[in-house]
């Protein structure tokens, strides 16, 4: 009994052993690849038809900085945008193979850009695609672009041989002023499977022309379920993502207390919180909201060190971080669409009564009540404290 257990044990040690060594299977050679760094979904001319482009890398170009001189001398791009159009983006992608020896490699992707045009009619029929893949990452940034996607992903900057990058960084770097939201595939998917909370996109434009175009990214798409419907300027953009606590930076203006210039305030850290409050018939939406800011520079004369100009200049902060969420919140009800999430933070706090309110969110939405209360402080007024201004004689 026990030369028989022995055995059994021997044997599935073996078999524990021959597991990590099965072989690479899924294996993917190099050389057969195109790695896809951006994607890109217009309409097409033919009704139904969409236009999907896709940004592979070209690898001899990238293979050292005196190859991108001399590519950059003979027009030879570090890319190649290959275009088709469908009905399906799973269809095209298949479809791709006609043209490209290579098969189209999709983990590292990273922008999803769809034109204007093409959201304002609706987007899931589009972005299940990318859902589904298994090799889509859920944290390839979602875009929408006013001009063609396919323009989009031909303007070339001096600073990234792959406009897709370029795209990918410039979103990113909107943390420093907080004007523009940073979407990836799964916040997007949250937000489209919420029964209230709409999604969000930032959107950018091709300016410029010839050799000088370049990209802007300039406010954010508003959505109501997978549809674009409006959109929010930079100032409304900063008071959404106040309320969802996402300001990561960015400077407000305020006059300052002499009425001698104005004083620019840097806001260092920021912190959110939403709370619902039900009481009879009355909905309440409580925002606290504390962020730390810093002097970054001012323009007038007036010594702005002492205690009262610094608490005045705190008071005004918060007035401007007011004005900035209602001024998101009057866009936001203007088109029914709770960016805010609003119905959310009601249906995890009062269950019951949520029942009640998501088959008329959409009434009840536009009159929910939001009070704010908004505590900021200035922790410093840089190297000096006085302002460098002329001595007088």
């Amino acid at each position: 009994m026990k030369n028989r257990i022995g055995f059994i044990m021997k044997i599935m040690v073996c078999f524990m052993l021959i597991l990590p060594i099965s072989g690479c299977w899924s294996r993917h050679e190099l050389n057969s690849l195109s790695f896809v760094v951006g994607v890109g979904l217009d309409k097409a001319e033919k009704p139904g038809e969409i236009q999907l482009t896709t940004q592979v890398v070209k690898p001899g170009e990238l293979k050292s900085s005196s190859a991108k001189n001399k590519s950059s001398e003979s027009g030879t791009n570090a890319y190649w945008n290959i275009k088709k159009t469908g009905y399906l983006a799973s269809e095209i992608i298949k479809d791709f193979s006609h043209e490209s020896s290579h098969k189209l490699y999709f983990p590292h992707n990273q922008v999803l850009i769809f034109e204007r045009k093409l959201a304002e009619e609706g987007m899931q029929p589009y972005i299940d695609t990318f859902i589904r893949d298994i090799e889509t990452r859920f944290n390839v940034l979602v875009v929408v672009s006013e001009d063609r996607a396919s323009e989009v992903l031909d303007v070339s900057t001096g600073l990234e041989k792959l406009p897709a990058i370029n795209i990918a960084k410039l979103v990113e770097t909107q943390k420093i002023t907080s004007e523009s939201p940073t979407v990836k595939l799964i916040d997007f998917i949250r937000r489209l499977m919420s029964k209230t909370t709409a999604p969000i996109a930032p959107l950018i434009r091709v300016t410029g022309e010839g050799n000088e175009k370049t990209l802007e990214v300039f406010g954010t798409a508003v959505f109501k379920h997978d549809k674009l419907v409006g959109e929010l300027n930079k100032r409304e953009t900063r008071g959404l993502l106040w309320v969802i606590n996402e300001v990561k930076g960015g400077m407000i203006n305020v006059a300052s207390s002499s009425g001698d210039g104005t004083v620019s305030l840097e806001i260092t850290r920021a912190k959110s919180k939403m709370t619902p409050v039900i009481q009879a018939d009355t909905i309440l939406i409580k925002i606290d909201i504390k962020a730390e800011g810093i002097v970054n520079s001012q323009s007038g004369s007036e010594n702005i060190a002492s205690p009262d100009i610094v608490f005045s200049l705190e008071k005004k902060l918060s007035a401007e971080i007011g004005k900035e969420i209602m001024a998101a919140l009057k866009t936001a009800r203007d088109l029914n669409s709770d960016i805010f999430g609003f119905g959310d933070s009601i249906y995890w706090k009062y269950p019951s009564e949520w029942k009640k309110l998501k088959m008329k969110w959409d009434e009840v939405f536009p009159d929910v009540e939001v009070a704010l209360n908004i505590d900021t402080k200035l922790r410093s007024t840089g190297n000096i404290s006085a302002p460098a201004v002329p001595a007088k004689e």
